[in-house]
């Protein structure tokens, strides 16, 4: 009997203008695909009925805004899995990610996530070692293993594919260990339920 594929949310976490990270995450979307394994939905915050529209976590949303929140919270409830595609803003992470995290919470619980990074020199570490600490207030376990490019405007063909080899070996390793910590979350928390929610 075959498993059911693991329902990973590929997040898109910049809204910029001429923005790279929908490059970034159709190759990873089309990595995971060919993986097997993974039904994959790319969730990319710019949308224009995503969050970007949101206001600042903490306000009292209108009815407006929390039609808005509800378009894409089934999706992320529905995940098994995530993976955080995001580039470095000031050695940090987008705000319009961090809206998207703050306005869910119980999505998160208990499920793995892991990180595509792109940017300059540091190819966007500086902003995966700040979500690895938001995720675990979350409840959420990152994955060690990440992907990130360094200049990933050069380290891409006009395909829309890296032009280095080594990034598809690393996503490979990244998938295993997400397909891994997916399905053993998921069966740990179909047999009891996680006590940090």
């Amino acid at each position: 009997m075959s498993e059911a594929p693991v329902r990973v949310a590929v997040i898109v976490g910049s809204v910029r203008e001429g923005r790279f990270g929908p490059v970034v995450a159709d190759w990873l979307a089309g990595v995971a695909g060919d993986h097997g394994g993974f039904e994959v939905d790319v969730v990319d915050l710019a949308e224009p009925e995503l969050p970007l529209a949101l206001p600042a976590f903490g306000s009292v949303p209108s009815a407006a805004v929390v039609a808005e929140i509800a378009k894409v919270t089934p999706r992320l409830l529905a995940a098994d899995a995530f993976v955080v595609v995001t580039p470095e803003y000031n050695h940090s992470y987008p705000a319009s990610l961090k809206n998207a995290i703050d306005w869910h919470r119980t999505e998160w619980t208990a499920k793995p996530v892991a990180f595509v990074s792109y940017g300059g020199m540091s190819g966007g570490l500086r902003a995966v070692e700040h979500l690895r600490a938001v995720f675990a207030e979350l409840h959420a376990v990152t994955i060690r293993d990440t992907v990130s490019f360094h200049g990933a405007h050069a380290r891409f063909g006009p395909d829309g594919q890296p032009t280095d080899e080594a990034a598809s070996v690393a996503a490979k390793v990244m998938l295993d260990q997400l397909g891994w910590w997916a399905r053993s979350l998921t069966e740990a928390r179909t047999a009891r339920p996680y006590p940090g929610a």
